[in-house]
């Protein structure tokens, strides 16, 4: 599984015009799901995403967690994340895992940072076409792969 994680002072999403989820400062999660993943990958993601000291202390250091500053959290699944682009133009998404797979796991995700942060946490509408807005605060952002941890 691969997260794309972003620092935000504001994120929204959009489904066919209407807005289906909205934070303020917190992070934007996107993530990739292959068949291989599992309950283990869910949980070294959850754990080190929400652990992560990517928010600034009062001395302007990144030395917050997420936790720490009681952020918000909304969390897309994106399988463009596992695209190959090794021949030709045309990315292959063929690693990405299948709707019957990925749906599950992307609901135990959710599932898990809402059980670790303590409070629900925002989505996207899975499969939907979403128009995605978001200030990237600082910019940060930061790839994690479960199938990478020394990455």
């Amino acid at each position: 599984m691969r997260l794309l994680i972003q620092r935000v002072s504001s994120a929204s999403i959009k489904v066919a015009g209407s807005m289906v989820s909205e934070i303020g400062n917190g992070l934007l999660v996107l993530a990739g799901i292959v068949e291989a993943d599992n309950s283990e990958d869910i949980e070294w993601l959850v754990k080190k995403t929400c652990q992560m000291r990517i928010f600034t202390d009062s001395r302007g250091v990144m030395n917050l967690s997420i936790q720490d500053i009681d952020g918000e959290m909304i969390v897309v699944s994106q399988f463009t994340l596992h695209a190959s682009t090794k021949k030709g133009n045309r990315p292959s998404y063929i690693r990405a895992a299948r709707p019957e797979t990925a749906i599950a796991l992307y609901e135990q995700l959710v599932s898990e940072f809402t059980k670790t942060l303590g409070k629900p946490i925002e989505t996207g509408v899975f499969g939907a076409h979403m128009e995605v807005t978001l200030v990237n605060d600082g910019p940060v952002t930061i790839i994690l792969d479960s199938k990478a941890r020394d990455f």
